[in-house]
């Protein structure tokens, strides 16, 4: 029986910047995409920490956030992550505390443990570079403490930030992550829309290791899936080939903004890049709707996922808002379809 109907679906953001477009053009998007998936339904806007990116907007993830949550009203907002080695546990306490005293019940805070970026630009972060295997437990216990209620006698509190509850999420693309995130008793969001190798091992490993706690009583599991959807198969693969060429020019070492699609990628990939983009995209859902209906549900099958991250590259944005309402469709369709077997 179809999952999908019944599966929330969420979107990942970068506010990605495309040829010829600004900074400012990549909000304007952000928000016009954050109000139409609002209105489809969709249940949280994540928007993810990348550094020294030319293509991509979101490094200051927490601004962004609140500018997110300021021109919505309902949806989830949060960060998919912030990627907690740059930044002191106090300082996104007192961020996040913040944003959820502006936007009660709205606000979630998904936790990396990489830079997000190279190593020239990790430096120029001021990040501690000699931090041990045990630096990111004990920021993310120290983190959850001090979004906490305060203790008695405590002498340092985020305010805003001390008790407010923040949800936690812990993000990962291998299984560290999903053994912490099940021992902490947190909900866990792997990162398969950019490297899927582990993601049903990372899944087993959330699912073995959890423990109940007072944020989650039995495990939770967010997976990320490209999806490239328009009204046929072969204008999907066509629109594709922008998000192939950004992956190309990144594993070259030279990222750069979103480019036009092409109608061939002869030429413009060797072998061994061919090969990588194939590996980086594994999960993806590229084609048109019956498409990319029947690969999210196949999805939903293989994973037992219980929400699905959609994220998604277009040069351009009318191309975007599209491919969500496809998959929107998806999901109402299914959802049609659930009860009409059932009656069967």
């Amino acid at each position: 029986m179809p999952k999908l109907g019944h599966t929330p679906l969420s979107v990942l953001d970068l506010a990605p910047i495309r040829a010829g477009g600004t900074p400012s053009d990549a909000f304007a998007n952000m928000v016009d995409l954050a109000r139409t998936v609002e209105r489809l339904g969709y249940n949280r806007f994540w928007l993810a920490e990348h550094h020294n990116m030319p293509g991509i907007a979101s490094s200051a993830t927490s601004v962004l956030i609140g500018h997110v949550a300021g021109a919505t009203k309902s949806i989830r907002v949060g960060s998919g992550g912030v990627m907690l080695p740059n930044h002191a546990p106090l300082v996104i306490a007192e961020q996040f505390g913040t944003l959820e005293a502006l936007y009660p019940g709205r606000i979630d805070l998904g936790l990396g443990r990489a830079p997000g970026t190279d190593m020239l630009t990790t430096r120029a972060l001021r990040r501690d570079l000699t931090d041990d295997a045990d630096a990111f437990p004990r920021n993310v216990q120290e983190l959850l403490a001090l979004l906490a209620p305060a203790g008695e006698g405590q002498k340092v509190r985020a305010v805003p930030g001390s008790g407010s509850n923040v949800p936690v999420w812990l993000l990962g693309s291998s299984t560290f992550s999903a053994q912490l995130s099940g021992l902490l008793g947190l909900p866990f969001a792997f990162a398969s829309h950019f490297a899927p190798q582990q993601l049903k091992e990372a899944i087993a490993v959330h699912r073995h290791y959890f423990r109940p706690s007072e944020y989650l009583q039995k495990p939770y599991i967010m997976v990320g899936l490209p999806v490239i959807a328009a009204d046929t198969d072969e204008k999907a693969r066509f629109l594709a080939t922008t998000q192939f060429q950004r992956l190309v020019n990144l594993v070259r070492g030279k990222p750069t903004v979103l480019l036009p699609p092409v109608e061939s990628m002869d030429g413009l990939w060797d072998e061994r890049e061919e090969a990588y983009v194939a590996s980086h995209l594994g999960v993806a859902a590229i084609g048109g709707p019956e498409t990319v209906a029947a690969r999210l549900e196949s999805f939903l099958v293989e994973t037992g996922a219980d929400e699905l991250m959609i994220t998604s590259d277009f040069y351009d944005h009318a191309d975007r808002i599209h491919s969500f309402e496809i998959v929107a469709e998806a999901r109402r369709q299914s959802a049609l379809v659930e009860p009409l077997r059932a009656a069967g």
